[in-house]
């Protein structure tokens, strides 16, 4: 795809939740000298609509993604220098916003997954919709490709991979498969894995729900991108990111990140003190006011209009005190310290 093609991509793209993460994020963005971390920046379009409604703010965009960089970079670019963008996996948030002479920021975003910039490119191998290289970098200049994972894995490993990333009721068939056809010649193409997932999975089970083969290409995306780690670490060090009256988005996209969203910002919302003191310590009291009632979904409206809005769930909060010093757990880099 063509420079061209991908600029008209992202002047059209509509970018997920629009209305509603700028609603959340906007009133602490009012303020001269107020930051904002869009760390997933992806096309730019969330980060454009903050930069327009809120002038005051600056935003620093974080993607591991070379082209979506220089894409973004040349959608913002009217912004000047209130948008800055870095080559960067956004669990180096705390290391990222330091080196820009920061010490914290009053909104953070996450619009976690695989970018439609991504998808809509076959030669990225990202899509099983179209036969391509199986590569499914997030960043193509370092990393081990699909390709190399499923030539590598053991089947134990495969297994594992499938059924916890892909929830892939037929991990061990479809791993047994792999392992057997790598004996004869690498799978290296999207159209080669999809034929063999359809070949080992009960006929019943071969088009319920669309096509079977989105687990298995799921699966080794997450792998491939290490998605699950980078957001473990990256989670909690942008709630650390966050300076008091600060607000945190994240859009996810399947059950295994939402759950890693819930559970690091319940911890920050739910008292730490053990049940049945009569008095409450100060240092045990929550650090995250929650902005969302559970989950939010996007509108009948928008999942008709853009199909990537249909599993989405979008959970927010507040940071209203500083993390007690006992509940610390991430070190400047987003490590667990």
């Amino acid at each position: 795809m063509t420079d061209v093609d991908t600029d008209g991509a992202a002047r059209h793209h509509t970018p997920v939740m629009l209305g509603r993460c700028v609603e959340l994020l906007a009133p602490v963005l009012a303020e001269p000298g107020s930051v904002m971390v869009d760390a997933t920046l992806g096309m730019g379009g969330h980060t454009e609509a903050v930069l327009r409604r809120c002038p005051n703010a600056t935003v620093i965009g974080l993607d591991r993604d070379p082209q979506a960089l220089a894409l973004a970079g040349r959608r913002l670019a009217e912004f000047g220098s209130r948008f800055e963008a870095v080559h960067a996996v956004y669990d180096a948030i705390l290391t990222v916003i330091g080196a820009s002479g920061h010490d914290k920021v009053q909104a953070v975003l996450m619009d976690l997954g695989v970018s439609s910039l991504q998808i809509d490119q076959p030669e990225r191998g990202f899509s099983y919709a179209q036969d391509a290289p199986l590569d499914m970098r997030m960043d193509p200049t370092t990393g081990t490709t699909a390709a190399e994972v499923l030539a590598s894995y053991s089947e134990r490993d495969l297994t594992r991979v499938l059924r916890a990333y892909g929830e892939e009721r037929f991990a061990a068939r479809i791993a047994r498969a792999i392992v057997t056809a790598r004996e004869v010649r690498p799978i290296e193409r999207s159209a080669e894995l999809v034929e063999l997932v359809l070949g080992n999975i009960p006929a019943a089970a071969r088009w319920a729900g669309g096509n079977p083969a989105k687990r298995t290409f799921q699966a080794l995306r997450i792998e491939v991108n290490a998605e699950i780690e980078v957001l473990g670490r990256a989670a909690p060090a942008a709630v650390e990111a966050l300076a008091v009256g600060g607000r945190i988005a994240v859009l996810a996209y399947h059950s295994l990140e939402d759950r890693l969203v819930k559970r690091t910002l319940a911890r920050g919302a739910t008292s730490s003190a053990p049940a049945g003191l009569p008095v409450e310590p100060e240092s045990h009291r929550p650090y995250l006011r929650l902005l969302t009632r559970g989950a939010e979904e996007a509108s009948e409206s928008e999942r008709a209009a853009n199909p990537r809005s249909a599993s989405v769930r979008l959970r927010a909060a507040e940071r209203i005190r500083p993390t007690p010093e006992h509940l610390r757990s991430v070190d400047r880099r987003g490590r667990a310290a």
